[in-house]
């Protein structure tokens, strides 16, 4: 009776292209080939291979889950490898694997370590040297983590550039700017900062057939908020936004303090200005604190009106909505405290604002605020000087700005400003107008039915009269 030849094949794995470089992929594959397909004793079942992939967890590795799958599957009786850290260095994994495989009657052979999952003795030697293969894999994470710090510490960054709009890598590895790309971040500060919110930013691009980062049609508002966010924009890098989990599973996540993270600036061109990335950030601050009060309008910030969001109610703390009312046939605007509107005057008995009566309050304390321009603009510098003396020191290089930098770096430019906005547009500030009400409005608060008090993003305050007619 003729015997039934053994089935085999053959797993290769490199992780690096350093090792890449050293142990050709290639070369492997056409050992294995060659060395299966000599014996006689041997039906060749294929050669997996896999590049630039780790050997700590199975899951990222599609060639070895086909191989296994192939060994369920009663397609391969026998695999060779070149040693255990080439099939796996979780020690627990690979017994999970070997155990898995025994069941089914498929054998793994390791050249290096010569043995034979076969022999009795095979799991015992294989659970330690598996155990050294995860040791020497630790270390391996620990050294490559080490020269990552020692490298942030130095002010060495690697950027992948690949899904960064804006920017591209020259020839050696430096981030450099390319202008279509960076016009479109421009936008999307500048439509930031006139009152857009990410949706319709984000809406916008995808009408304009503008690709995304990622060479995709269709823009989403994470992106943009993402963008925004990203102090590369101004030529900074913080470094280690993200750090391992387990050098195992090789998971990452946010760093939100377990790690030291750097801060390097002025490591690249900038494609937006400092003053233009802050004012970005207190205004993403701002709408974050003027989310509707229903759960199915939390994390949307609705930007319609120049008001929207910026007027709230002494009383409870909620903000004012915009509302229609009909009166004798007539439709009248009105500003109502959203707490009220939803839950009733139980809740709040903030008063109801006519918006023209409003308007007229804002046009008052704006001309108050051009009349005495040079007091209240004096009165603010020497206050914002008094807040940075109490600032402590901030060491740039390695540390981020905290909110009292930001919001004083804030203030001051949004004080710059308005002194321009003074010098450039004395008529238009003599009457309501949307544009200057979301570029120097910080928050209006409703005190009574006859009083607001307005605070501009300069830190000035100033109170206002309502004269109501109806």
């Amino acid at each position: 009776m003729k015997q039934k030849k053994l089935r085999v094949g053959a797993y290769c794995r490199v992780s690096t292209e350093h090792e890449e470089q050293q142990t050709s992929i290639e070369a492997q594959v056409s050992y294995y080939t060659e060395y299966i397909k000599e014996n006689d004793k041997w039906e060749f079942a294929g050669v997996y291979e896999e590049k630039g992939i780790s050997g700590t967890n199975a899951k990222n590795r599609p060639e070895f889950n086909r191989m296994i799958k192939n060994c369920m599957d009663g397609k391969i009786d026998m695999i060779i490898t070149k040693s255990i850290s080439r099939f796996m260095r979780n020690t627990l994994e690979c017994i999970k694997y070997i155990r898995l495989l025994k069941e089914k009657g498929v054998s793994v052979y390791f050249e290096k370590e010569n043995l034979d999952t076969k022999d009795s003795k095979g799991e015992f030697i294989i659970t330690l040297l598996g155990g050294i293969a995860q040791e020497e894999s630790r270390t391996l994470s620990l050294n490559t983590k080490w020269g990552i710090i020692h490298r942030f510490q130095q002010g060495i960054i690697k950027v992948n550039h690949n899904r960064f709009l804006g920017y591209t890598k020259n020839r050696f590895g430096e981030l450099v700017v390319i202008p279509e790309e960076a016009k479109i971040v421009e936008r999307i500060f500048t439509e930031y900062l006139e009152g857009k919110g990410s949706k319709k930013i984000a809406d916008g691009l995808t009408a304009d057939n503008i690709l995304t980062p990622a060479g995709c049609s269709k823009w989403y508002p994470s992106t943009i908020i993402k963008i925004l966010g990203n102090e590369k924009y101004i030529g900074n890098a913080l470094l280690q936004k993200t750090i391992t989990l387990d050098f195992l599973t090789k998971k990452r996540i946010k760093n939100t303090g377990q790690e030291r993270q750097y801060y390097v600036e002025n490591n690249h061109e900038p494609i937006i200005t400092k003053e233009v990335y802050i004012k970005v950030q207190q205004e993403k601050l701002n709408r974050r604190s003027t989310m509707g009060l229903k759960k199915k309008d939390q994390g949307v910030y609705k930007s319609e009106y120049a008001l929207s969001g910026k007027i709230k109610c002494s009383q409870c703390g909620k903000t004012y909505h915009r509302c229609h009312w009909t009166i004798k046939k007539e439709r009248i605007i009105v500003w109502r405290c959203g707490n009220r509107q939803h839950n009733g005057p139980k809740a709040c008995q903030a008063p109801t604002i006519y918006e023209k009566d409003l308007f007229e309050a804002i046009d008052i304390v704006f001309k108050t605020l051009i009349r005495k321009k040079e007091q209240f603009i004096k009165e603010m510098e020497d206050t914002l000087t008094k807040e940075k003396e109490l600032t402590d020191p901030i060491q740039k290089e390695k540390e981020v700005y905290n909110l009292k930098d930001l919001e004083w770096d804030n203030k001051k430019q949004r004080l710059k400003e308005m002194e321009e906005i003074f010098e450039t547009s004395k008529q238009e500030l003599t009457e309501y107008n949307d544009l200057y009400c979301r570029k120097l409005i910080e928050k209006i608060l409703v005190i009574s039915e006859k009083e607001i008090q307005i605070e501009f993003k300069s830190g000035i305050v100033l109170n206002g009269s309502i004269n109501t007619k109806n």
